[in-house]
């Protein structure tokens, strides 16, 4: 008896509904951070990558009928959505604005989708979304599910009303299956890790704890927008090229070469062309499968090719970086540095690092690593990170005069448009050669301003114990003089003597002593 295998397709939705594990949304307590952490950067796509200073307001209730049910609703002062496009935009999934060769905080398009879609499958209530852009003259609501089978929004129900206020951005409300109970922790980082690399954002947090955690805004400096960019010849493949191609409207290969790419202008093209003997003035769409096989191979080859630019990028900057570092963590020392950008398979990657020392950092017995890319807090599986391995293996400590347990706080950000990540949830970076020298080379450029800052902090320390060892005599000193000067008519004035051996002793030490204006204000070490 033969048995007839059943084939078919499954669209996107069914996809992620069958591997929710996939995207992060592994078990209640992963899936309610997930959740938050996926509107959260939505909302911060959406207002600073259109250099809008962001205001994001997030709520996190439990519902209080329904156990283990939490609400979550995030709200952004962004661009908002046009009104035809909000069904699509959270109800399609792999339907998405950040398909472009552009710096992105989400990748996939699957963001908010994810959390309505993992909503759906454990409560079953529909998505509520509110926008308006910028100049809206209404603010439109949509509540809707997605339909799986056939990957598009169901519109449940949708309403208007007049934009009076002027508002513009967007706001998502969902009900999903969590546990607080063991997200907290994570969320409550995510939010305030996010609040270093953004210190030009106000941020609300309402717990289901009813506590409040603000961060509020403390520079209106923000990163340059990422612009779209693009593709660089180094960095496609044959399924690029061909859609390269099938969308230009370049009729010959010259054109289409220096007109379609960067790094590439119409004398290199030529040259390029005259190299690898193509015919210059061939019609790209024209080109066989072979012809375009030795395109491909002879574009990766090319070495003449500008390196790629990174204005698709947009790294935090050295800057904000301390200014974060300094608002949250509190510091005494605080440096960073935007590294030059490289090139990893034909992307543009930049690398970021900085290093915060003293202060309110507790003392731990190893560093406390902050790892972001494209500006993203990773929480998870840091031991297996690239930036984990340069600052536990690569780094001597003992060299920069870092004892453990030690206060310190390492934050490596990378940023690209093709970051390395271990895995399909993003939680971690793998060990390329290049982003590993970036970061360690950026780890010890930091480094070494630290030791220089410890060294001066020690012989600032160690000058200040010989004043003080010196203060401490001063009255043995003037004791001794007044005796000695007893046959003199005129007497001696002793706190006059006091305070003219403590200007010298102040002109001794310097700035050590600045703060203290009499001997009487040292408190003497008791022998």
């Amino acid at each position: 008896m033969s048995v007839m295998e059943k084939f078919r397709s499954i669209s996107p939705s069914e996809f992620f509904y069958r591997n929710k594990e996939i995207a992060g949304f592994a078990n209640p307590a992963r899936a309610l951070y997930q959740s938050v952490r996926e509107l959260i950067e939505n909302a911060l796509d959406a207002t600073d990558a259109h250099g809008i200073l962001p205001d994001i307001s997030i709520s996190i209730e439990r519902d209080a009928q329904k156990v283990n049910v939490y609400r979550i609703s995030v709200k952004d002062n962004g661009i908002g959505i046009p009104e035809n496009y909000i069904p699509d935009a959270f109800g399609r999934v792999l339907f998405s604005s950040k398909y472009v060769l552009r710096q992105t905080r989400g990748l996939f398009g699957l963001g908010a989708k994810m959390v309505i879609l993992y909503g759906q499958i454990t409560v079953g209530e529909p998505a509520e979304i509110i926008s308006a852009t910028i100049n809206s003259k209404k603010v439109y609501m949509y509540k809707l599910q997605i339909d799986i089978k056939e990957n598009k929004p169901i519109v449940i129900e949708k309403a208007s009303w007049p934009n009076k206020t002027g508002w513009h951005g967007t706001m998502v409300r969902v009900a999903i299956e969590g546990d607080w109970g063991k997200s907290k922790q994570k969320v409550l980082e995510y939010v305030r890790r996010t609040a270093i690399v953004t210190p030009y954002a106000n941020i609300v947090l309402k717990t289901p704890d009813e506590e409040i955690k603000v961060y509020h805004r403390v520079t209106d400096k923000m990163p340059p927008p990422p612009r779209e960019a693009k593709p660089h010849p180094h960095g496609i493949d044959m399924e690029m090229l061909k859609t390269m191609i099938s969308e230009t409207k370049m009729q010959t290969l010259v054109e289409f070469l220096a007109e379609e790419f960067q790094g590439v202008g119409r004398v290199i093209a030529e040259r390029f062309i005259q190299t690898y003997g193509f015919d210059p003035n061939v019609n790209p769409k024209t080109l066989s499968k072979e012809a375009l096989e030795k395109l491909v191979k002879a574009l990766k080859e090319f070495n003449e090719f500008r390196k790629p630019r990174s204005e698709h990028l947009s790294p935090i900057g050295a800057e904000l970086i301390r200014i974060g570092l300094s608002a949250i963590l509190r510091p005494e020392f605080v440096d960073a540095v935007t590294r030059k950008p490289v090139v990893y398979e034909g992307h543009a990657i930049v690398v970021e690092v900085g290093i915060a020392y003293g202060g309110a950092i507790e003392l731990l017995e190893e560093p406390l690593l902050l790892r972001f890319a494209n500006k993203i807090p990773l929480l998870y599986d840091e031991k297996s990170d690239v930036a984990w391995k340069v600052v536990s293996e690569n780094i001597d400590w003992n060299y920069y005069n870092i004892a453990f347990p030690a206060p310190i706080a390492i934050l490596v950000h990378i940023c690209g448009t093709k970051i390395p990540y271990k895995g399909l949830g993003k939680e971690s970076i793998a060990d390329v050669p290049i982003i590993e020298r970036e970061i360690e080379e950026g780890v010890r450029a930091i480094a070494r301003s630290l030791k220089l800052y410890i060294m001066r902090k020690q012989k600032e320390e160690e000058t200040m114990r010989k004043a003080i060892t010196i203060i401490k005599y001063i009255p043995e000193v003037v004791n001794a003089m007044a005796v000695f000067a007893r046959s003199n008519p005129e007497p001696i004035d002793r706190n006059l003597l006091e305070l003219k051996l403590f200007e010298l002793i102040k002109a001794r030490f310097g700035d050590t002593l600045k703060n203290i204006s009499s001997p009487r204000d040292v408190v003497m070490p008791i022998e």
